[in-house]
This record gives structure tokens, sequence and C-alpha cells, in this order.
């Protein structure tokens, strides 16, 4: 025994009389508390159980039984039958410190008679831990039913009469031996094709009994005649090492479970280790492994990291909070642009109408119901015509609707200059003019949009390397060029109305439609602006809905800013909605 060893465990595969040597020296030189684990040849010797150090002890022994009338064939002793034998003499003389006989010394004491067998206490007088014996019992019955087998062989079984003078060979006694099949004291004996016995041991286990002695108490049994499944029974109550009713370990570290690895501990046995966590996007799924699994492009570790599972995919959905919102927002604001739209029709003949030029205010309409209904293409689980639709038809539809805002601030401009002397603007610039100008911007957009989706149109793609643990679906614009070509066309004609509406501000217009068009285009610039830098920052499905909220932000900002002041004047202030009311401030402003 080394006084630095770990271990608590301890196998003894080793005899009895070794074993005797190797406790008597622990017992003077004490040691730590250790869980054994005996052979036959000593965990159930009963002379074994002074050792207390051994408590807890557990191994496998031979079977034991109770032979009947063995005890009281044992106890059957008197000083006159043990006289006869001095193997009994030895026995009878040590188990009770008498002599018998004449010589007897001076301090001896001499065996009266009066010693009562049935009153001793020893292991000649238990008979309830016979294993050997028991094997030697069931031995001597087998070679008898052998025998017996020989000796009245082809007789009637009615017939005791056997023939004992029948000379029995040694090798007629092996081959019965074979077909030996009988039962004794419960215990079934047999023999295989080998002329092995069949195996049966029970488990035994050293336990304190209620009066603090040791004792054999059986903790289970196998045997080996049963089905594979059945063959070992084991009760739970095993008392182990230190009384107590945990299984001992006898290892430096514990099992690593799944969802770790082995780190061999520098400068130790191989037996000691860390238990590391599996690095993110690795798994473990057995215990005490010594390498993680990287888990497939498309899955990710669970919380426990001892298996991988489909990672989830993620997209705006309608079904979110955000979607909803985003699609109450385009909804509401299509409907807003149709009721506005249906004013406007109502009172198409009013002066505010027809003086704010009511071909290009409905078309504008159409365009920005179109603009706050393409945001819907945004949303939802992207695919190959969703992806296509969704950039074309915002490209087109906002430069329709921009083209309606140049054509209006042109339209400005051109009046102003009818009013003067000998000016024929407005003949250049009339309604055939107005509508070529808009269906001519909104050409060039579509035939860039049909190169872009030509040549490399937007598709759906899975996002692995925003975020480990998830899939993003969206849409890859294809071609950068096309995209960007797009949008910067949508800026390029923002930015000429702009710059149109803003030389157009102070003019003496009717409810000055110039001003609220710089104010609508300088918002506009202004959200498409914030727009980029947000676009790009925005990770996941967030930069999906950075693009809805600047399509709709957008839209309300032109709608809120070119009619809503239109609206309020028709349905609240009819008084205001006049030619002559028009006449005068249009007087007023040229007289400022």
């Amino acid at each position: 025994m080394f006084p630095s060893a770990t271990a608590r465990v301890v196998v003894a595969f080793t005899a009895i009389g070794e074993m005797r040597i190797l406790l008597e020296e622990m017992e003077r030189l004490p040691s730590p508390p250790r869980q054994w684990i005996g052979t036959e040849s000593w965990v159930t010797d009963p002379d074994m159980l002074r050792f207390g150090q051994c408590a807890g002890a557990i191994g496998f022994g031979i079977q034991r039984s109770v032979i009947p009338g063995l005890r009281d064939f044992l106890l059957d002793l008197s000083p006159q039958k043990v006289s006869n034998s001095p193997l009994l003499i030895e026995f009878w003389e040590g188990a009770f410190g008498c002599r018998l006989g004449k010589d007897v010394g001076v301090e001896e004491k001499v065996c009266d008679g009066s010693e009562d067998i049935q009153q001793l206490q020893t292991p000649y007088t238990d008979t309830s831990q016979l294993r050997i014996t028991n094997m030697v019992y069931k031995a001597v019955y087998a070679i008898a039913h052998a025998i017996h087998s020989i000796v009245c062989e082809e007789r009637e079984i009615s017939t005791v009469n056997c023939d004992k003078n029948l000379n029995v060979k040694p090798t007629q006694v092996l081959e019965r031996l074979r077909s030996v099949n009988f039962s004794r004291n419960g215990y079934q004996v047999s023999f295989d094709a080998n002329g092995d016995p069949v195996a049966t041991y029970e488990l035994v286990n050293w336990q304190i009994g209620e009066s603090g002695k040791m004792k054999f108490v059986t903790v289970g049994l196998y045997d080996a005649s049963l089905p594979l499944d059945q063959r070992f029974d084991m009760e739970r109550e095993i008392t182990w090492v230190k009384n107590s009713t945990q299984v001992p370990v006898s290892v430096c570290s514990e099992s690593c479970p799944p969802g770790t690895r082995k780190a061999i501990q520098k400068g130790k046995p191989v037996c000691c280790y860390d238990c590391i966590q599996c690095a993110e996007g690795e798994i473990s799924n057995k215990t005490d492994s010594s390498d993680c699994l990287i888990c497939p492009e498309e899955y990710w570790p669970n919380a426990e990291r001892d298996r991988c599972i489909l990672k989830p995919v993620e997209f705006l959905s309608f079904h979110e909070v955000l979607g909803i919102i985003l699609t109450a927002c385009s909804v509401g604001g299509a409907c807003l642009a149709i009721a506005t739209a249906t004013v406007f029709y109502r009172h198409r003949t009013s002066a505010i109408v027809r003086a704010n030029n009511s071909e290009l205010s409905f078309l504008l309409l159409f365009s920005l119901t179109l603009c706050f209904l393409c945001s819907l293409t945004f949303i939802g689980r992207p695919s190959e015509w969703s992806c296509m639709l969704r950039h074309t038809a915002f490209g087109i539809t906002f430069v329709l609707c921009i083209s309606c805002v140049l054509g209006k601030t042109i339209v400005v401009l051109m009046a102003f200059r009818a009013t003067l002397p000998g000016s024929n603007a407005m003949k250049w610039f009339g309604p055939p003019q107005q509508r070529l100008t808009v269906v001519s911007f909104t050409f060039v957009q579509a035939l860039i949009c049909t190169l872009w989706l030509v040549q490399s149109p937007p598709f759906p793609i899975k996002n692995l390397t925003t975020y480990k643990e998830k899939i993003i679906l969206e849409c890859d614009v294809g071609s950068a060029i096309g995209f960007w070509a797009v949008l910067g066309y949508i800026g390029l004609l923002s930015l000429l109305c702009f710059v149109l509406a803003f030389l157009a501000r102070k003019l003496p217009d009717n409810f000055n439609e110039a001003k609220f068009i710089t104010f609508s285009m300088l918002i506009f610039c202004a959200v498409w602006i914030t727009f980029i830098p947000a676009y790009v920052s925005s990770p996941g499905k967030f930069t999906v809905a950075v693009e809805i909220f600047a399509i709709i932000t957008s839209s309300f900002g032109l709608f809120f800013l070119l009619f809503v002041p239109k609206c309020f004047i028709i349905l609240f202030r009819p008084e205001k909605n006049t030619k002559k009311h028009l006449m005068e401030k249009t007087s007023n402003d040229i007289r400022y």
C-alpha cells in the first residue's frame, strides 16, 4: 500500500492467508477508509469479520446452504465420543480451554463433563454460512447418483434390488456424472457438455448489524442458467465504505458528461483531467469524449451542447409584432391615399383641385398607393419572385411618384412665367408634355430594372454569417451596380425636384404648393440619406424593416405635405375653396 495513492477502492484478488497478514499490518498502521472488493477465498470467511476496517466489503461467493441434520450431528458430542478421536480431542480442548485425560499440568483445567457444546458460539456450531461444505455435500451426492445409476442400470422401476457387487470403474462414474441431474436442499445439480456445473454465485456484502457486529448479507445473485438479461439480480440496499449508501469512486477526476471534452492535467496521470465545455458550434454526444465535433453548417448545438439541432430560420414575417405594425402602416397609408383620391374626385370641379393640376394629383395619389403597397413585398419568406418584385416595384413606383412631384414643380415654375407679359411658357409644358415627362422618367427606371433582372437579378439566400446560431433568410441584390443604379436614379430625380421646388418656394403659388413640395422633398431626401448607413449596419431581418420604414416614412411625408392641407380646405374650410378666394390670394402674393 502506498500512502500517496489516491485510490479509495481496492480489489484484493488473493488467498485468505495473505489477506489476513495484509489486514493485520494495516491495523497497526491506520490508513484512510477504503472500499474493498474481494474474491470468494476470503470475502466469505467468517474469521475475517473481525477486521472492522473492511466494513462495506463486497464480493462474489459460492452459494450458502443449510444442510439438514448437520448442526444436530455436529452438536451430538460428548466427552466419551470425543476421547475416541485425537482430532476431536484437540477441538474439544481448544473450544472449552480444558484438558481431557490423565496427563494434566498443575495449572491446567480438567474437563469435568460439564461442558455444553450446545452453548458454544464458534464457527464450528454456525451452520448458516456453509459454502465450501455445501459444495462438498453436493459433490458427494452427485457421485452417489452416478454410482447408483450404474449399479441399478436396466432394472425395473419398481425393483429396489441392485447389483451391489458390480465392479464399478472410475471411468464409468465420470461418464455418468455428465448426465446427473437432481435437486438437493432447493438447489439443482447438473453438468454441461464440458463437465462444468451451472455457475451460481451470491453477491455478499459486509454489513454492521444492529448489535454492532459484522455479518454477511446476500445482496445479489448470479445464475448462469437464466436468460442473459436475467442472470444477475442485485439489490440496491448495499452498504459501502463508511456505512454509506452512495457508490464510491476511485478516480482522479469525475467522468466528463456529454457536452464537454477531457483536457489532460499537465504533470499528472492520464486519469487526471479537466472537463472543458465544447467550444461554440461544437458538441460531444458521449461521456468522457476526448474531442468535440463541429456541427454541420446549418446546424447549431443545443444548450447542453450534446447534439446538433437545425438552426432556427429568421425572416420578417407577417405574424410577428414588427411585421404586423409595418403591414398596418402600409395598408393604412394606401387607404388614406385612396380616400384622398375619392375626396379629390368628388370635388374635382372645385377651385382648389382644378388649380393644383388634378391630373398630376390623381396620378401622384395612385403612385403613392403603389409605394405604400410595394412595402408588403418585403414582408414574408423570401422567394425568387418576391426578391425580384420587391426591388423593381419599389424602384419604379417611387420614380413614378417623384416624376409626378417633379412635373407639379415644373408646372408651378411655368405657371409663374406664364403670368409675365409676352410669355407663352405654358404652351410648352401643357398636359401632353406633363404626361410625357412622367412616362419618360419612369421608362428610364423601368429600363434600368429590366437590365438588372436580365443580367443578375436578386435571389433568396441563407445568411449564415451574421448570426452563428440562426439562419437569416434574405434577398441578395444580385448585381450591386443594378441595385445602386436604381437608388441613385431615385436620388437624382429627388435632388432635381428639391432644387426646382426650392427655387420656386417664394413664387406666388395658390396655397404656396412649392413650399410644401420643398419640405416634402427635404423629408424624402433626409429619410433616404439616413437609410443608407442604417441599411448597411442593421442585422438580419431588421435590414428589411429599415428599408420598409424608409419607404413608408417617405411616402407619408409626401402625402401629408402635398395633400392633407388641400383636404383640410376642401372638407373643413369650403369658403376658401372658391375661385374668388384663390384670385385674391394670388393678387396679394404678387403685390407682396
